[in-house]
């Protein structure tokens, strides 16, 4: 064997194949996640409880 027949091997790829689909798993239920979140009417609360009441 010369030195330019190494390189990861099927152990290498079947890692990044792994990581990759876990990460598009991730992705795809994280997106699921974000549909779910509820933004109340009129904009942000935090700025309404830094501003004080409105009156």
């Amino acid at each position: 064997m010369d030195a330019s027949s190494y390189g990861p091997g099927l152990l290498g790829f079947l890692i990044v194949a792994a990581i990759g689909l876990a990460l598009f798993f991730l992705l795809k239920n994280m997106n699921k996640q974000m549909r779910k979140i509820q933004v109340p009417p009129g904009g942000r609360e935090d700025e309404r409880r830094e501003n004080g009441p409105e009156a």
